[in-house]
């Protein structure tokens, strides 16, 4: 089923980049909770906080 778009969604230019110290706290809680390597690697770029 497909999202209903409304008022009060956020474009791509409204978000403001995360904090490197907010980056590094969600990138260690998909690490503890990702199954391997591969899927932490898959899940930090989909959130866009792939290490550089």
């Amino acid at each position: 089923m497909a999202a209903k778009s409304t008022a009060n969604d956020i474009t791509d230019e409204e978000l403001e980049p995360l904090a490197d110290e907010t980056a590094r706290q969600a990138q260690k809680v998909v690490a503890a909770h990702a199954e391997d390597a591969d899927e932490c690697r898959m899940l930090l770029s989909m959130l866009g906080i792939a290490p550089a």
